[in-house]
């Protein structure tokens, strides 16, 4: 439990992150993406007319905020199976400050950054091709 003002500082850098994801969460939940003139266009499917690995994604977030995850999975799935990962990175990260041992966690090892590359780039190659049309927004 965080007991000494370090300790309590701590914790800000977390809890900022968590205020500024949770703000623009509700953001897009409310404002919906799926009408015209809210968001800009992504570039790259203006540009190639091909989708890229975030197009879909601020639909995406709007479907889990209005706790549809099917919706979501259709329009942006490699969001929706990053996410869980993401938070748990930040429960680990908070609770490290709270506990006033803050986690540092170790550099990727090179074959966990090539693997993510890898899947990033077949999702984004696949989404493109008239087999993988389930995976395109």
């Amino acid at each position: 439990m965080v007991t000494d003002t370090r300790g309590r500082k701590a914790v800000l850098a977390p809890l900022g992150v968590a205020l500024a994801a949770g703000a623009a969460f509700a953001y897009v939940g409310v404002v919906d993406p799926n009408e015209s003139g809210h968001y800009p266009s992504c570039p790259f499917l203006a540009l190639t007319g091909w989708f890229c690995p975030g197009c879909g994604a601020l639909r995406a977030t709007h479907a889990l905020a209005h706790l549809d995850p099917v919706a979501a999975l259709k329009l942006n799935p490699l969001l929706v199976l990053a996410t869980p990962v993401l938070v748990y990175f930040w429960i680990r990260w908070m609770a490290g400050a709270w506990r006033g041992r803050p986690w540092r966690p170790t550099a990727p090892r090179p074959a966990h950054i090539w693997t993510l590359l890898a899947l990033v780039l077949v999702f984004w190659v696949v989404r493109n091709l008239p087999f993988g049309a389930f995976l395109a927004p």
